[in-house]
């Protein structure tokens, strides 16, 4: 029988408060030593097995036969019986084949052409993201900067208005933090995200653009095209784990390099290091905490036995930090090479679909704020996101000359 994960690491890795202060790297620590495979009590639905360890997590992500993502989903909590359907809708929680039909034509919408003009894009919009902030020597960093970028680069991916990319991210946010008083506001934010998208649909359809909503929606694999609601739901996944991570990895990136003034000077005197430096801000700040498989067989995990049913969690910012894959895990360290982080997921099925596009944001964005944000540094706490999923920031005063 696998050991108790509370009573080793000593925190409770489904309790959000624990995260709001700050990842308990020292119980995954604990974890990793002495019981990768944890066994974890859940106070609101049925226990899982905590996964720690590097091997563990990548053997599970690679294995979507055994694990599944679609039998109760990828977070800790399992839909009640009545919202089961909505698991086989979302790209995030569908298993092959059906994962793989429908990420191939959604793929189809990611043509070499538009990836190269939203590249020489992005690029621009950092400019303009910075410009705006440079003159004012201070701003709420995780609003003004990180999340402005990846909630444009959605805007320009569906052909939509820059404001309208802003209004729909905060939409998510009001989704992402929907705890119980809230619960009405997440559902109505879902509804007019749903309202958006079920337009939007109906308008590149009737007048198609150059953009990669219009693609999507007249893509079609085996003789069928997305449905209005497949649309829906890839468009609420694009903005929502495409805002949510980058927006993450952007603002821990740069607090990691105020917090490591060498290395930032590093990277100062050796702009090559950047896609390196981008690497190990994913490995080092891990944006995504956790999700969670289900096993479809009996099998084993180093050694415990795994029933059918069973259900794991695999922690990615435990296995970022694992001992027996990276040389002094704790260090930040902007020319680490080879950095195999699985920050991403660990290969496999689920796979970030985002995951080129979150490396060109982040090292588009990077070098025009440690250029032009001169003397950046903090003004004010930093407030972590109170959450057991995504590893994020919710505000980071910063101060710096006027350019």
């Amino acid at each position: 029988m696998a050991e108790d994960a509370i009573a080793i690491g000593g925190v409770d890795l489904t309790d959000p408060d624990v995260y709001a202060s700050g990842m308990p790297f020292d119980a995954f620590r604990a974890l990793r030593r002495r019981a990768p495979v944890a066994w974890h009590p859940h106070q609101d639905g049925p226990g899982f097995l905590a996964l720690t360890g590097y091997d563990e997590i990548l053997a599970v992500s690679r294995d979507s036969a055994t694990w599944s993502s679609q039998a109760t989903g990828v977070f800790f909590e399992i839909p009640r019986p009545e919202d089961a359907y909505q698991l086989e809708l979302m790209m995030l929680t569908m298993d092959p084949p059906r994962h793989t039909k429908l990420r191939s034509l959604i793929s189809k919408g990611f043509t070499p052409r538009q990836v190269a003009r939203l590249n020489g894009r992005v690029a621009e919009m950092a400019r303009q993201i910075v410009d705006a902030m440079a003159a004012q020597g201070e701003c709420d960093f995780v609003d003004d900067v990180a999340g402005a970028l990846p909630s444009y680069v959605i805007a320009e991916l569906m052909g939509i208005p820059l404001g309208d990319g802003r209004r729909l991210y905060e939409l998510t946010e009001i989704m992402n933090t929907g705890s119980v008083g809230q619960q009405e506001t997440a559902v109505d934010a879902q509804m007019q995200m749903f309202a958006y998208g079920t337009e939007l649909a109906a308008r590149k359809r009737a007048d198609p653009g150059d953009d990669i909503a219009t693609s999507l929606l007249h893509a079609e694999v085996d003789g069928e095209h997305l449905t209005d609601l497949e649309f829906n739901m890839f468009f609420l996944l694009l903005i929502n784990a495409g805002g949510d991570t980058t927006r993450n990895l952007v603002a821990a990136g740069i607090l990691a390099l105020l917090e490591h003034p060498a290395e930032q000077a590093r990277l100062a005197a050796d702009p090559s290091l950047l896609p390196t430096a981008v690497e190990e801000m994913l490995r080092f700040t891990s944006p995504v905490t956790v999700f969670v498989r289900t096993a479809t067989r009996d099998t084993e995990l180093r050694g415990i036995p795994v029933q059918a049913g069973d259900r794991a969690a695999m922690f990615y910012p435990s296995a970022n930090r694992d001992e027996t894959r990276f040389a002094d895990p704790d260090r930040f360290d902007i020319g680490r090479t080879p950095n195999p982080h699985l920050a991403f997921g660990g290969g496999g099925t689920h796979y970030c679909l985002g995951a080129n596009l979150a490396r060109v944001e982040a090292a588009a964005i990077i070098p025009e704020v440690l250029s032009r944000m001169k003397g950046l540094e903090l003004a004010g706490p930093v407030e972590r996101v109170r959450s057991n999923l995504m590893n994020g920031i919710r505000s980071m005063p910063v101060r710096f000359s006027p350019a």
